[in-house]
């Protein structure tokens, strides 16, 4: 009972600054415990009632990976060692999909691989399962319809319709909050290009009779989504893209989050911050949410196309619009997520990072502004298939957090699981740290038989 007595001196000099009576039964009721894991959870409790920052830890496998079995976290472990190979990545990256298309009986081996690992299921129903399975142990879920773009007003119509079902299915469930949106699965990619380039175009001066009703088709389609997302409590994060489409992007967003979020926060931009002017990028989308009295939806990534970028930048002879090193987009990124905290009374911040210190900053950074775990304007997010350390860690101290969680037929989602894999391969750092954690579980469950 010593280390008992420890805790109990500490909790009274919070007492005796303040705390409720309530909380002061709370203490005394575990003080007589002589269970010390009845102890735990009552100064658990007494913590997070009281917006006092535990010591977080993100490395307690148990806890990570309580909800996947031997068998999945195997499946895990050879995943990511293949997925290491960046030889065998790229091979792979470019036969799947040809494969896809050859009809070969392939869609079973990447069913049971990349797809159950990065993929909540075909369908909605089916991704209802994983969605119960995360809530059991306190976690949120971003769904996301992961079917890539096709072009055509159909195929526009056809997306937006999912994406609503989707927003429909979230509200039924407990723990689905956010529903994700890709502008390009509703927008042709020329005309997104062409509001991004044309001067004309980005002032909404159109030249073109037929692009001007496009795009208003565009506009409409994302208005009926929020529409429902509204009247149905659920937030809509809208994704970013390629910098050569992202103009129009930035815009619409900004005109959804006037109509939507001046009472609560709706609607979410992306900004990703290896980008070197969306630092700058987001303290104007505050500025500008603050003089038409709204409120900002941040989600702050790192990014998803840093090579592609950097290519077409060389390519056609401009400056790449990325950061020259890693450093400095950490440095950006977590610059960014402490000025959403700094503002959260005017900004909603997603943090979505599999980025364990950029994630330890901001619940520093909480526990210093005397925020409840569960701050209603901070949410933390990582993929599913990946990070489970941090999010499950974070979940069971309460947190808001969640996991991205992609749906749609296999065929249709390759592209989203070709790109896991090369991001996988080509940060080494973040494959080599899955794969510790994993192997550190199974050893640990080898150890306890």
């Amino acid at each position: 009972m010593g280390s008992l007595y420890k805790y109990i001196s500490v909790d009274l000099i919070f007492i005796k600054q303040g705390a409720k009576a309530s909380i002061l039964k709370i203490l005394i009721l575990s003080f007589n415990s002589s269970n010390p894991l009845v102890f735990k959870f009552y100064y658990r409790y007494l913590l997070l009632r009281m917006n006092v920052s535990m010591s977080l830890s993100l490395d307690n496998t148990k806890t990570a990976f309580a909800y996947k079995s031997n068998a999945e976290l195997k499946r895990a472990n050879f995943l990511f060692s293949v997925i290491q190979n960046s030889f065998i990545v790229s091979i792979a990256t470019k036969c799947t999909p040809f494969l896809m298309k050859s009809g070969l009986p392939i869609n079973g081996l990447i069913r049971k691989t990349i797809f159950n690992q990065f993929v909540g299921g075909e369908t909605l129903e089916e991704s209802a399962r994983v969605t119960k399975q995360l809530g059991a142990y306190g976690v949120q879920v971003i769904l996301d319809y992961g079917v890539e773009a096709k072009e055509g007003e159909e195929n526009f119509d056809k997306v937006t319709e999912k994406i609503i079902e989707a927003v429909a299915f979230a509200a039924t469930q407990n723990n689905v909050p956010f529903v994700s949106v890709k502008l390009t699965g509703l927008a042709s990619m020329d005309l997104l290009e062409k509001l991004n380039e044309a001067p004309r175009l980005r002032s909404g001066i159109h030249d073109s009779e037929a692009d001007d009703a496009a795009w208003s088709r565009v506009k409409d389609r994302m208005f009926a989504i929020c529409d429902v997302a509204s009247e149905k409590g659920i937030g809509i994060l809208l994704d970013a893209e390629e910098t050569w489409i992202q103009d129009p992007i930035d815009r619409l967003a900004i005109e959804l989050m006037a109509e939507y979020n001046t009472e609560k926060v709706v609607v979410y931009n992306t900004f990703q911050l290896y980008r070197h002017d969306r630092f700058d990028f987001l303290k104007i989308s505050h500025k500008i949410a603050k003089e038409g009295k709204f409120l900002l939806g941040a989600k702050l990534v790192r990014g998803a196309y840093m090579e592609k970028e950097r290519l077409r930048a060389q390519k056609n002879g401009y400056a790449s619009p990325i950061h020259e090193t890693k450093e400095a987009t950490d440095q950006d990124f977590n610059a960014a997520a402490a000025y959403c905290i700094e503002n959260r009374n005017s900004v909603a911040l997603i943090l979505a990072s599999h980025n364990e210190q950029s994630n330890r900053n901001i619940v520093d950074l909480m526990a210093k502004n005397k925020l409840n775990n569960k701050d209603a304007h901070v949410h933390f997010s990582q993929l599913y298939g990946m990070s489970d350390p941090i999010t499950f860690n974070m979940a069971l101290e309460g947190f808001n957090v969640s996991k991205y969680l992609p749906y749609g037929p296999i065929q249709d989602v390759i592209p989203y699981l070709m790109r896991r894999a090369e991001e996988n391969s080509s940060v080494n750092g973040q494959t080599n740290r899955e794969l510790l954690l994993i192997r550190k579980e199974l050893a640990r469950r080898k150890a306890k038989k």
